[in-house]
């Protein structure tokens, strides 16, 4: 007799409350009829509880509300959606299984990009007459590799190049070509142990392509952000707080709004549970947070944060920055939702749109907090 059947026996040796049963099935999760839980990243939930315990970082609740306010209006003024990915000039175009391979290298690769603080140069990509920096030096030498020939069928063949050979090829790639004082890219040994890991476990896992790994989350997102994590080492971006392991993520959840994005919510950005999807813990939102008054920083941390000083991959200071960011986009949503019910607004939408903001700000001198210097390959 099951266990299930003993515990369903009760008080009587001759029958089974098959009522009781059913029910501990339907809670276990393992009755056949029943629906699957859905997937969860934890990544929401990581974020409040390292709220919950942060010292150095504060959310301030009227500037959050007031900051909902102000970045509910300019989204509507300037009609912000998901369109606005496929706009930009560099982004791809295409709607095919193409688009799929550039969205997972470009996200592969979408780390750290900023120079170390004594250098008035940054690492910059000249392309069809314009220097790109930042997140926008990948993309652009992602085209102009792709322009070039030196790639074809994106990561198809890199993951078969090995020491020399795959370093002279992204040396090629990731070639700044802006001016002669630029400095190389950032943790190009990194990203290409990125790329070699991640052509391996395509090939390995997934038919060798990451449409095979989209097919696999059947529509969901939280499902592939979770098969991301758990099959591509270098994507799992988990850290301690407190003795206890949270997770961020970041790579893999833009993997997979990108991917919305792009095919906006159809064909392989389909996705059924997409506001599952938190912000990006990255450097520039916290940065535009603090801009926009709904973080405080310690007086420690802040003075940290504007000499420029670098923070440690995993140190305390680093996770309330990421963690406390993605409550308060969170908040910042609610917010929005409880002020124009009327309304639908996801993080993605939210953090895309804090992002060119900032960017817009520094490509206009204005003065705010520098933001957080840490080297890693998750943001």
């Amino acid at each position: 007799m099951g266990q299930l059947q003993l515990i369903a026996h009760g008080m009587s040796d001759d029958e089974v409350d098959f009522d009781l049963l059913d029910l501990l099935r339907k809670s276990l999760g393992i009755d056949g009829n029943s629906t699957p839980r859905p997937a969860k990243t934890g990544v929401l939930e990581d974020a409040e509880y390292i709220y919950d315990n942060s010292t150095d970082v504060a959310l301030d609740m009227r500037g959050t509300k007031t900051a909902a306010s102000s970045v509910w209006k300019l989204i509507q003024e300037k009609q912000y959606s998901t369109r606005d990915w496929s706009k930009h000039e560099l982004h791809p175009k295409a709607k095919d299984e193409s688009t799929v391979d550039f969205i997972f290298l470009m996200d592969l690769l979408n780390f750290c990009f900023w120079s170390d603080g004594t250098s008035a140069e940054q690492y910059a990509v000249e392309y069809r007459g314009k220097t790109w920096t930042g997140y926008w030096s990948l993309v652009a030498a992602i085209q102009r590799a792709l322009d070039e020939g030196t790639i074809r069928r994106m990561y198809s063949r890199w993951w078969r190049l090995t020491g020399g050979g795959l370093q002279e090829h992204q040396s090629q790639v990731h070639r700044s070509g802006a001016t002669a004082s630029s400095p190389p890219i950032p943790l190009l040994g990194d990203r290409m142990y990125c790329l070699r890991e991640a052509g391996y476990v395509l090939q390995d896992r997934f038919d060798g392509t990451f449409t095979a790994c989209i097919e696999q989350s059947q529509g969901s997102a939280a499902a592939l952000v979770n098969l991301i994590v758990d099959n591509f080492p270098c994507m799992d971006d988990r850290h301690t707080f407190e003795d206890t392991t949270v997770r961020f993520h970041k790579r893999a959840q833009i993997l997979v709004a990108d991917l919305w994005a792009c095919f906006e919510g159809e064909h392989y950005g389909s996705f059924h549970d997409i506001d599952r999807i938190t912000m990006f813990a990255d450097y520039r939102i916290p940065q535009m947070l603090h801009s926009l008054g709904c973080l405080q920083y310690s007086p420690p941390l802040e003075s940290h944060v504007r000499q420029r000083k670098t923070i440690e991959s995993g140190h305390s200071w680093e996770i309330q920055l990421r963690g406390c960011s993605i409550w308060c986009v969170e908040l910042l949503r609610r917010e929005i939702q409880r002020q124009h019910p009327e309304t639908h607004l996801n993080a993605i939408l939210i953090d895309f749109f804090l992002y060119d903001s900032m960017k817009e700000l520094e490509a206009k001198g204005h003065e705010c907090i520098a933001h957080h210097r840490t080297r890693s390959i998750w943001y």
